[in-house]
């Protein structure tokens, strides 16, 4: 099957935003089968064995923004995403933080196109919105997907190249043209929303329905 634009739960577009957002304690699962808007989730390269993360530590070239990476621990909080909805697309508010985005500038370490966390209590700009690419019409939790950047078309992705000193062994993130294998992403561990009954059009976010 051709790799399709889909949604992240049934009162959402397909684009979307991702914000860092870290949880201390245990990660809790759920029996959802799919994504929804307003889950907590962390995301692991099928390629490479490692999930998405950032951390305060700045690119010291390019945009010198909050640098993301790739790591290969399992526990870590600050690898902990939300799904957001755009500024257009109706999606329930999470926890503050700092949007994963994409530009022109080079990334450090493979001059591929830069990724990092931009923005301020979760507001950024356009340069924050990305598509998920999957295999049907919602982001089911079982199947590797891929990230398309709305602005630049460039897929997220990991190809292997590590950073030293201070976040020595963690792999460079980075966006590129093509999809390829070192664009597959899958959900794992996270706090999963369950659909609201929020009426179509309202932005009252006061009545978000979770899991536990």
């Amino acid at each position: 099957m051709g790799i399709l634009d889909c949604a992240v739960s049934r009162h959402t577009l397909p684009t979307f935003l991702l914000y860092l957002c870290c949880i201390f304690g245990p990660s809790l699962g759920t029996e959802l089968s799919f994504v929804t808007c307003g889950s907590v989730i962390k995301l692991l390269n099928v390629k490479h064995n490692v999930r998405l993360h950032s951390h305060d530590v700045r690119y010291g070239s390019g945009s010198g923004q909050q640098s993301v990476t790739g790591v290969m621990t399992i526990e870590d909080s600050n690898s902990y995403w939300s799904v957001r909805g755009t500024l257009d697309t109706l999606c329930h508010r999470g926890t503050p933080g700092r949007n994963l985005h994409s530009h022109y500038f080079a990334s450090p370490l493979s001059s591929n196109q830069e990724v990092s966390a931009f923005g301020d209590d979760g507001e950024g700009d356009h340069l924050d919105e990305w598509t998920v690419q999957c295999g049907g019409s919602v982001w089911k939790r079982e199947e590797a997907v891929r990230f398309r950047h709305k602005p630049t078309d460039a897929f997220l992705s990991v190809t292997g190249e590590q950073y030293g000193r201070p976040i020595n062994g963690q792999r460079e993130v980075h966006a590129m043209a093509d999809p390829s294998q070192h664009s597959l992403w899958k959900a794992m561990e996270g706090i999963f929303m369950k659909p609201s009954e929020i009426p179509t059009g309202s932005r009252d976010y006061s009545h978000l329905h979770t899991e536990f």
